[in-house]
């Protein structure tokens, strides 16, 4: 089972950024205090347990909590925020965002898969 990773600060944004070339990531912005999220939470934990794709890393920020670093994702990748979101970032690129109740199992699998 591959499992995610928090970040919190902007140095970790920088650096998964950054390295986007060589590690293509995802990452899910969620809210701590939203039904929505932790439904989306649920969803990308699923997927993460079953057969993911292992040439990606999984990242996830807590946009209340990490707000700075969830605005210089918007602003890094020019995906308007929302929340819950999921980003595939590869190359520094949005190769493929999402957001609600779009976030599902299947829904990642077609794309990441």
């Amino acid at each position: 089972m591959a499992a995610w990773k928090e970040i919190d600060t902007l140095e970790q944004w920088n650096e998964a950024y950054a390295n986007s070339a060589e590690k293509p990531f995802v990452i899910l912005k969620h809210s701590t205090t939203c039904p929505v999220s932790a439904n989306a939470l649920d969803e990308f934990e699923k997927y993460l347990s079953k057969t993911p794709n292992e040439d990606v890393d999984y990242l996830l920020v807590k946009v209340i909590e990490s707000r700075p670093v969830s605005n210089q994702i918007a602003e890094d990748v020019a995906v308007k925020h929302a929340s819950p979101q999921i980003i595939y970032v590869k190359n520094k690129e949005n190769g493929w965002n999402t957001s609600h109740y779009a976030i599902t199992v299947a829904h990642m699998t077609a794309v990441l898969n």
